[in-house]
């Protein structure tokens, strides 16, 4: 095959069949394309491939994932890789922007949203802001929130970079600075004469009023000498309670000043489209060169899944290649068969390559309907039915615009650049997006054969379960639309668990045709996600026909008859059982609806219509803001990630971007297929049979300690028993990735099952608990509820949550062939525990291991403990081979071995005054530890010692416990166990504003605890400023206006409904285990003046080498870029503690200013004595001085030590508050929710570096919404295995997900004297996750207001997280009652997935 890559010519002599785009990519060295998902749901993967159409004689650019193509399919195209663009000394404006607006935190999924932008620039360079929003539907991010990618992004937008840019609504309008003095704010003062300024010989000076006091303003770009002191950067603040003084938001001053000095766009410096390719693609090269020709390519591996690959250019070829192999697979975009490969292992032995045949491209129209050739790739069908809608019009073109719809949600981009219409169709599964609105609409498809042609109705092609009417040597050639005639309305309608790229889980395509008398003569309603395929509800049909459309006795006899044919058992395959059916008769109801308003028909539900049609949704915008700072030079300052350049340009590396040593083994996991289960025998003969497998390593291999973790109740492998599906029993280690792979699966283990526990109450009925308790008494509660006015009772959930780093767990063990040392590259947040862990396990001194961690791609908490174990396998094969031996985990493989965020289960009896004053708390709560501690006690401890969040609780008994169950060892997670804490308390407030019929709002302010108030765990809050945030937020965001607003629109709106919600949280900061808060770093200057800082913390996204870079510039007065951070290494920071709890910067800032402090008042004299010279000279002449220019830093936090049993002590050095407002609208009768708007206030003290602390509030905000909306995790009850494995059906918020109008600001000017930490700044990557929640408790306000609508009046008990099933049911609207299943019929019945 002959393709270019990154404008160089490539050509592969007989490709590896199996081998995908990214893997040969990454095996030439290109690792800037890296491996997320492997199944096309995250776009960490993305490249742009650009080939030449011949149909359009033209070039098209599209972004596709690399993981799902065919390394084979790429002949005569064009790859562009992140790397192709630029690099960071000479960055693309792409990636120049990206970066120094901060939108790379982790930077692993960067180089995908790099290349997704950079392709909707080749296309358009002059893209809207809304057309740029959408072209990150195909990417996820886990970072940083999305806003500063979106951001960045819309620099490019047609209105805002024509001379400059306009931010979002609300902010500053940033142009190219007219004069040199200009700040990049439109209107700058510095570009405006001064009334105080005098014209002399044709030039302005300034001359100040002698009578005038000076103005104290130095701040802003005029210091403060414009007009007034009316700097363009200085505002009023009329909000804050601290003071009313005149701030800059220097926020979007730091962004005009970025923005103004970015390079321009200029389209025509990108790469050419290779000349030679176009002549390629049209067959018109010369007989010397190469020439595009059928390929049929067998595979040289004799192990290879794919043995023989063809690619006929012609019909006629394909029709003779499936005549000569009638069972082949046939492949287009290889969407579907890809993830079949890669998550079902199905293996295809013949593969036909479909793309290159003209024929089934084409496209046309006829006087009754268009044909589409079946093998157009879904970006090209969107343009073909927006083209013809705008030829045909909108009554004709009625199916076109229905499949439209239905389009705009269907995957991501990259997904919809290749996959086909034909692949969708064909593959007949039964929540197609596009099937059920080709049936109702009618549509026939065009089958061909070696034989001829047939045409097949729609109706009567899928007969079954993935089966169709099509023949052995049948391909599909076309698809016949017909027009719509007058009297006819057809709509499609979808649900997913997320509304952008995501699966459906009900979908349809409703049509109605009417006569002039408003009977129906014509109806066809098709739905998918309801039955083993897509089906016709003829029933439903049957009942419309004949009846009189808008005449209500025919609405409720289409619905009945819809929901009894359409009913699902308890049990049903998918679950959700109840929701689909719901959904079935809510859509028809919609459609009832919108067709009777588009009919003219005047009905009460007509008047609905515009509440029931999907809207347009709004660009986003955003406004971040902070404070300037006078006092320093560098901390404080929104400096960018200083690996933000390297990680957009793909320069970055990671664990598994390092290049392969010579003889480097790879590891395959043998994973348990039982919940829990003996182990009888484990056969690794037909693995031992396969040429490059070198050896299987089981428990009896494990040379020194084969139990870890805190509480040694975890083996490394089994011994003879498994606690999990999914738990590693055997590693393989072989030449290759896909050989260790594939062999591990051909290991045999043989078992004896046992008892197995899944779920919280499950365990909690079973008494399946851990030995520890933890509990905080005060008071007296049997007194205080006695004295309450209302005694309210109740249970609250929260589920778990995967952490769903884009860079899963890995790891690279190097034996040095002397002394047992060994190096371990690994993806950890604990290097400190990953050494001395492998130490353990091959029973050697710690000294002999030393652990190095260069980045992470994402950890929160997840890469705190269970990394180590990856690193112990990777350990474990090379101290047997003694070879290199790396290991990357598959999405799905990590999502089962790794542990998530404990669910978390809580019963209460609180006792409140009449207006919701908390008397007493009696509250019990239980987490899903798993089948090990890990570290489930620490987790349960800040859970306990949050319940309380905000508020002032005079008697208390809140009791934890941890239970043991058969899942993963659930562990550490962003916020560990606190946010879980606050939700069951804030649930319960919920519940207890309803009893009283008061806001849930006004519960919350009437006991927020105010300074000098005592915690539960005796601890007085002297550093308090909730009350002070709640008030300035509430009157910023004008919550009392905004809170008439909501109820007015309830009011008038029957089937959408908004809520908004105000949340407080306050976070404690520090570790809970005393000996690990403490910090070291090791200093070194060099003889040039350049300074090596080495330090006790690990990068994973949250710039804390930045910051720490910071601190040690600020401390020795040099230049930002005069310090570097190489690594973290337990062999320069040893005995380190793991980078978590957000006291990073604490420990580590302090430690690393106390060696920097050290070494400034070594070189104060030399500096005093060279005044004027270069710090490279003083650092020389100190050096020829003897002068010791390496200094090592420790720091301990002072006072901290918490005794459980005795409740007393200090629990946390100081708490990170927060105060969010979100407002939410929701589609009732489907459960899709929009965040209109979120403001967001948080106390982070004096930040080290505001822009990245805003970041962090973001990232940490949108991880929170996902944790209480979209991201649901479920397991099979049958097996016990894990159903959520990867982004196919584990859903977190994407770039469309977020706030529309998303606003931050930190708390400024507040007193920060009693803070005893460095610089006086506050953790912050884990205390704003829970102001996610707030999005949750707004949309129990929407529940509520449907509720009171409907006349609902039972209690309101909604679980988190909040997904379209929880909203939708919880509405108990007629529609949901209907769809309710008796609880006779789901007696003895198990459902398809459960929480736990």
């Amino acid at each position: 095959i002959l393709f270019y890559l990154n404008g160089q010519r490539v050509v592969v002599d007989r490709p590896d069949l199996d081998m995908t785009l990214l893997q040969y990519l990454r095996s030439t060295g290109l690792t800037g394309t890296k491996l997320g998902c492997g199944e096309g749901g995250c776009g960490a993967c993305t490249v742009m491939i650009s080939r030449y159409d011949i149909d359009e004689s033209r070039i098209i650019h599209a972004s596709v994932n690399a993981c799902l193509c065919p390394l084979a399919t790429v002949d005569g195209k064009h790859v562009i890789t992140v790397e192709g663009l630029g690099t960071s000394a000479r960055p693309h404006p792409v990636q120049e922007r990206i970066a120094l607006l901060h939108g790379s935190q982790c930077g692993f999924c960067t180089p995908g949203f790099v290349m997704s932008l950079y392709t909707l620039l080749r296309n358009n360079p002059n893209p809207t802001e809304h057309e740029i929003e959408e072209c990150f539907d195909g990417n996820l991010c886990r970072c940083t929130g999305y806003r500063p990618i979106l951001d960045a992004a819309k620099t490019f937008a047609d209105m805002a970079w024509k001379q400059g840019t306009v931010a979002a609504d609300g902010s500053a309008h940033i142009t190219e600075p007219k004069s040199k003095g200009g700040c990049g704010i439109d209107g700058c003062c510095r570009l405006q004469k001064s009334p105080d300024a005098e014209v002399a010989n044709g030039s302005s000076a300034i001359v100040h009023d002698p009578t005038k006091a000076p103005t104290s303003i130095t701040s802003g770009c005029c210091k403060g000498l414009a007009s007034d002191s009316g700097c363009c950067k200085l505002q009023k603040r009329h909000d804050s309670g601290i003071a009313e003084c005149k701030v800059v938001n220097q926020a979007e001053a730091d962004k005009a000043a970025v923005i103004s000095k970015f390079q321009r766009y200029d389209p025509t410096q990108d790469l050419i489209f290779p000349p030679f390719l176009i002549r390629y693609a049209k067959r018109t090269t010369s007989d010397s060169e190469p020439q595009l020709r059928p390929l049929d390519i067998t595979s040289a591996d004799a192990q290879s899944w794919c043995k023989r690959y063809l690619r006929p250019l012609t019909l006629s070829g394909l029709l003779a290649a499936l005549e000569q192999y009638p069972d082949a697979k046939l492949v287009a975009g290889n969407s579907e068969v890809g993830v079949e490969i890669k998550l079902k292992r199905s293996k295809f032995g013949t593969q036909i390559y479909v793309n290159d045949i003209p024929e089934l491209r084409q496209i046309s129209d006829t006087p009754s309907g268009i044909t589409f050739g079946a093998n157009i790739t879904l970006a090209r069908f969107e343009q073909a039915l927006d083209h013809y809608g705008a030829e045909y019009g909108a009554q004709r073109t009625q199916s076109l615009a229905a499949l439209r719809e239905n389009l705009r949600y269907f995957a991501g981009n990259q997904i919809r650049n290749v996959a086909t219409i034909a692949g969708n169709i064909v593959t007949a599964s039964p929540i197609s997006d596009l099937n059920p609105v080709f049936l109702a609409a009618g549509a026939t498809l065009t089958l061909a054969s070696a034989s001829g042609e047939r045409c097949v109705p729609m109706s009567e092609f899928f007969l079954g379960y993935r089966r169709t009417a099509m023949l052995k040597g049948e391909v599909l050639v076309s698809v016949t639309v017909p027009f719509n005639v007058e009297g006819e309305v057809i709509r499609a309608f979808k649900q997913a668990k997320r509304k952008d790229d995501d699966i459906a889980i009900v979908t349809c395509g409703l049509r109605v045709r009417v006569d002039e008398n408003q009977r129906v003569v014509d109806a066809a309603f098709a739905y998918g996600g309801v039955a083993p395929t897509t089906v016709l509800a003829h029933a439903a049909a049957k009942a419309a026909v004949g009846g009189t459309w808008g005449d209500r006795s025919v609405l409720d006899r289409i619905l009945g008859a819809c929901q009894q044919e359409l009913q699902l058992d308890y049990a049903v395959p998918g679950g959700m059982a109840e929701y689909r059916t719901a959904l079935t008769t809510s859509f028809l109801f919609k459609f009832w609806a919108v067709s009777c308003s588009a009919l003219r028909i005047a009905c009460a539900e007509s008047l609905l219509a515009h509440e029931l049609d999907d809207e347009e949704r709004v660009v986003s915008k955003a406004r971040q803001e902070y404070a300037p700072v006078e006092d320093r030079a560098i901390v404080g300052k929104g400096v960018a990630h200083l690996a933000a350049l390297k990680q957009v340009t793909g320069e970055a590396r990671y664990v598994d971007d390092m290049p392969a040593l010579a003889g480097e083994l790879h590891v395959g996991l043998v994973l348990s297929t039982r919940a829990h289960a003996r182990i009888l025998s484990i056969d690794a003969e037909p693995a031992l049979a396969l040429s490059g497998v070198v050896r299987v390593l089981t428990a009896r291999d494990v040379p020194g300690e084969n139990h870890w973790n805190i509480f040694k109740d975890e083996e490394i492998l089994p011994t003879d028993t498994v606690h999990y599906y999914g738990q590693p029993l055997a590693l393989v280690l072989a030449t290759t990735q896909k050989l260790a792979q594939d062999a591990a699966r051909l290991v045999s283990v043989s078992y004896e099952n046992l008892p197995a526990v899944l779920s919280i109450r499950d365990a909690v009925a079973k008494s399946s608990f851990y030995d520890e308790t933890r509990q905080l008494i005060n008071g007296d509660v049997d007194a205080a509820l006695a004295a309450a006015d209302l005694v309210l009772e109740g249970e609250s959930y929260c589920g778990a949550q995967e952490h769903f780093y884009l860079e899963t767990m890995g790891a690279i063990a190097v034996p040095k062939g002397e002394d047992g040392e060994m190096d371990v590259f690994a993806s950890t947040q604990n290097p400190t525990e990953a050494q001395m862990v492998v130490a353990e396990v091959l029973g050697v001194p710690a000294s002999r291991v030393v652990c190095r961690v260069k980045r992470m791609g994402g950890g929160f908490g997840g890469k705190e403990s269970r990394s180590v174990l990856i690193a112990a396998f990777a350990a474990l094969g090379a101290h047997h081979t003694g070879r290199s031996v790396r290991i990357a985990l598959d999405r799905d493989e990590d999502m089962q071995v790794s542990g998530q965020r404990h669910p978390f289960y809580g019963t209460w009896t609180v006792g409140v005054t009449k207006e919701g004053r908390i008397l007493g708390l009696r509250a019990r709560v239980y987490s899903n530890g798993g089948f090990s501690h890990d570290l489930s006690i620490g987790v349960l401890e800040r859970a306990v010692s949050h319940l309380d969040n905000c508020y002032r609780m005079p008697a208390t008994d809140f009791v934890g416990r941890v239970c043991r169950t058969n899942t993963q060892s659930n562990t550490a997670f962003r916020s560990f166990g606190g946010c879980q804490g606050m939700f069951l308390s804030e649930s319960m407030l919920c519940e207890v504003a309803d009893r009283l019929n008061l806001s849930v709002e006004a519960v919350r302010e009437i006991n927020l605890y105010q300074p000098g108030d005592v915690t539960p765990f005796s601890q007085p809050l002297n550093d308090w400023n909730v009350p002070l945030m709640w008030d300035q937020l509430k009157a910023k965001a004008q919550y009392d206006e905004r809170r008439l607003a909501v109820d007015e629109f309830n009011k008038h709106s029957t089937h959408r409904k908004r809520g908004l919600a105000m949340l407080p949280t306050k976070f404690g900061i520090s570790f809970g285990v005393k000996h690990l808060n403490q910090g070291m770093a090791l200093v070194h200057v060099y003889m040039d003046g350049s300074v090596l800082v080495a330090h006790g913390g690990t990068e994973m996204g949250q710039g804390l080498h930045t910051k720490m870079a910071m601190v040690a510039a600020e401390t020795l007065e040099l230049p930002l870029e005069s310090i570097f951070i190489s690594e973290t290494a337990t062999n320069t920071a040893a005995n380190t503690s793991p980078t978590a709890a957000s006291a990073s910067s604490d420990l580590n800032g302090f430690a690393v200013y106390n060696a920097c402090k050290e070494l400034a008042d070594r070189l104060r004299p030399y500096r005093e004595r060279m005044a004027g010279e270069s710090f490279a000279k003083i650092a020389k002449t100190a050096y020829l001085d003897r002068c010791n220019l390496t200094a090592a830093g420790h720091y301990c936090t002072p006072d901290i030590g918490f005794n459980w049993a005795k409740n007393e002590g200090l629990l946390y050095f100081y708490f990170t508050q927060g105060v969010a407002i979100a407002e939410v609208e929701l589609d009732t009768l489907t459960g899709a929710h929009s965040t209109l708007r979120v403001d967001i206030i948080m106390d982070v003290g004096r930040s080290l570096n505001k822009a990245i602390d805003i970041g962090q509030i973001e990232g940490a905000f949108a991880q929170g919404q996902g944790w209480t909306t979209t991201e649901e995790f479920l397991y099979f009850p049958s097996t016990g295995r894990l159903f959520t494995t990867g982004p196919g059906n584990y859903k977190i918020p994407s770039a469309m997900d977020i706030p529309r109008d998303f606003r931050v600001e930190l708390l400024e000017g507040a007193d920060t004297s009693v803070l005893k930490t460095i610089f006086s700044s506050k953790g912050v990557g884990e205390p704003p996750l829970f102001l996610g929640a707030s999005v949750f408790f707004a949309l129990r306000d929407a529940v509520l207001a449907k509720r009171r609508q409907e006349g609902v009046s039972a209690p309101l008990y909604m679980e988190s997280p909040a997904t379209p099933e929880i909203l939708r049911m919880a509405c108990e609207d007629q529609l949901a009652q209907m769809a309710r299943i008796p609880q006779i019929l789901k007696d003895g019945k198990t459902p398809f997935t459960i929480r736990i």
